[in-house]
């Protein structure tokens, strides 16, 4: 089973600071450092990371070429990453030192010029046993989930940043759905349906520090979180998510794949930064190990 993922690749300028930024303050970092990143390329690593086979279709700034090697180093096949004269995508992450949580400002640059023949020849051969995952991060979204759709592929969308109208056009063609709770209740309100009611095979609800819960055809139910110490929170739902689509490849219950996506995420949030952060599959069986 391979996984076709359309997907941004940003680079993440990273500022550490003593508390999150209110509006009209300045505030001085305690640490800055420049980092891969980018909702597709997490995902991406964390499906590599978790065993998948996983192509990337994306499209990144030529002069930041060496930057790809942290995808390429880890088993992502990037011969479907457009190199560009544009500028890469990038974030502006900026952490509070002292709980974790983040502020991400967003310029999906050459996210936003990757080109219909490049998602051609990266699902040319692809099979009806594979998956097609999409974010909100790139362009030909719809285009790429409707030709992945035709091919008999399975649809896996993470719906983030949460754009109420697209999400909503794309439910129809979509096998997994996984947001976080207040992406989940924007849209419930957009649609006017309660979220049992939008018929989805599989909807899984990330909760942060209280887990995450899954709605679908398996059932209705929670998976507990990892009490562990959280140092940066960013990537956490990328790596989740990577490490749940991937588990489900390998033919695991989606209990099972949600215990291992949240697994995985308690680790990742122990270290600094998002994507080098991502555990092995190896890290992640130890830690399940011992916390039974």
């Amino acid at each position: 089973m391979t996984i076709y993922n359309l997907g941004s690749i940003n680079l993440d300028y990273f500022y550490r600071l003593p508390h999150l930024v209110s509006a009209g303050e300045t505030l001085s970092a305690t640490e800055y450092r420049i980092a891969l990143g980018g909702k597709g390329a997490n995902q991406s690593v964390a499906l590599a990371k978790a065993g998948a086979d996983v192509f990337h279709i994306g499209a990144f700034g030529r002069k930041d070429l060496i930057f790809l090697d942290e995808m390429s180093d880890v088993g992502v096949n990037i011969k479907n990453v457009a190199l560009l004269e544009a500028e890469s995508g990038h974030a502006i992450v900026m952490v509070d030192s002292k709980t974790g949580e983040n502020q991400i400002v967003l310029s999906g640059s050459a996210n936003y010029q990757i080109s219909e023949k490049q998602i051609i020849s990266a699902l040319a051969n692809a099979k009806e046993t594979d998956w097609a995952l999409a974010q909100n991060e790139t362009c030909l979204v719809h285009e790429f989930l409707l030709r992945a759709r035709k091919k008999g592929l399975k649809i896996c969308y993470s719906a983030a940043p949460f754009v109420a109208e697209q999400t909503a056009s794309l439910l129809h063609l979509t096998d997994l759905l996984v947001v976080n709770e207040g992406e989940a209740d924007a849209l419930t309100k957009f649609t006017n349906k309660d979220i049992q009611a939008l018929g989805l095979p599989n909807l899984v609800i990330t909760l942060g520090s209280k887990g995450a819960r899954y709605i679908g055809n398996e059932g209705d139910f929670f998976v507990s979180p990892f009490n562990v110490n959280a140092i940066d929170t960013t990537g956490a739902g990328d790596t989740f998510l990577g490490y749940l689509l991937a588990s489900l490849g390998q033919g695991l219950t989606m209990m099972q794949a949600m215990r291992y996506g949240s697994a995985a995420a308690s680790l990742q949030i122990t270290k600094p930064g998002a994507l080098a952060a991502i555990p092995t599959i190896k890290e992640v069986k130890h830690f399940l190990k011992k916390n039974v």
